[in-house]
């Protein structure tokens, strides 16, 4: 029986007794395809093994179509003042612990020049004592922030307490927090703080993908030309190099001088890349660079 009629004919009725639908008897849709419905987990169960083939492949594809959907945004989203998407390179902004928003440098250094750097440049707290930040960021991981609490999670890491890293990193995960999702996946895939797990890792490299993550999206496209797929690797690629991130565009490059890629492929991908990162160009940013530049120097 194809899925489609399996859906047909158990839409109103359990798929392994079939009773029908009714006031008294409410059917439960198999949470993982959604193409059968059961009178309770009894049914569900004795109907496994026919269900199991359907399932799966149904499962599958609906993964791939939220996996391979273009992400609206980076997993950093945009500066909240300037509204400007920020760069990949974190080296490039920074969070403020008093409200664990990430700001762009050129927001920073825009208001350093106004007002001196004494408070924050997007809720104008006056910027506070290590101590004191230190106790604004236990505020806001008691109100739930994910970025915090990722934060804390790293804080651990690098003390060597991967245990409770991985703690903190799956609550900030579950609270959406992207980066969170792709610490995640390095620990599963180190085995630092938990069992090393390579499904595991992917998973997280996936979730972390879905929530826009273009670095973890690279990843598991190399790891999918690894495995003989390189369909999915490009796809992959593609969208990751649609977000600005070079790697990615130099997958698609480097393939395509191997004959992996179709010239008209990699100069889209190349024309999304620069856009990309031109999107997150500013006079205010380039002037924040070039006064980094300036201090590194001396």
């Amino acid at each position: 029986m194809s899925e489609e009629n399996e859906a047909d004919t158990t839409s109103s009725c359990c798929a392994s007794c079939g009773v029908e639908r009714s006031d008294e008897i409410k059917l439960m849709d198999c949470s993982a395809c959604g193409l059968v419905r059961y009178c309770g987990a009894k049914c569900q169960r004795k109907h496994w093994p026919q269900h199991k083939p359907a399932c799966k492949k149904r499962a599958a594809e609906l993964r791939d179509e939220i996996l391979f959907k273009q992400p609206e945004s980076s997993h950093l989203g945009d500066c909240p003042i300037c509204m400007i998407p920020l760069p990949l390179d974190l080296e490039c902004s920074s969070i403020m612990t008093c409200c664990s928003k990430t700001v762009c440098d050129g927001c920073v250094h825009t208001i350093e020049l106004r007002d001196g750097g004494d408070v924050c440049p997007f809720c104008r707290t006056p910027v506070p004592t290590k101590k004191k930040a230190n106790r604004n960021l236990m505020k806001r991981i008691e109100a739930n922030d994910p970025v915090a609490i990722r934060q804390k999670g790293s804080e651990y890491f690098g003390q060597g307490d991967y245990s409770a890293a991985v703690e903190l990193f799956k609550k900030a995960a579950k609270l959406g927090d992207g980066e969170a999702n792709y610490q995640l996946a390095g620990c599963y895939g180190l085995g630092l703080g938990v069992e090393r797990k390579p499904k595991m890792e992917i998973f997280y490299w996936e979730e972390a993908a879905i929530g826009g993550h273009p670095k973890a999206r690279y990843n598991i496209g190399v790891t999918e030309k690894r495995n003989g797929r390189f369909d999915r690797a490009q796809r992959h690629w593609i969208i990751a190099a649609s977000q600005g991130h070079t790697n990615s565009v130099k997958a698609l490059v480097e393939n395509h001088k191997r004959g992996l890629v179709k010239k008209e492929v990699a100069d889209d991908a190349l024309r999304a890349y620069k856009a990309a990162v031109d999107a997150t160009k500013s006079p205010q940013r380039e002037a924040a660079e070039a006064v980094n530049q300036n201090v590194s120097y001396r």
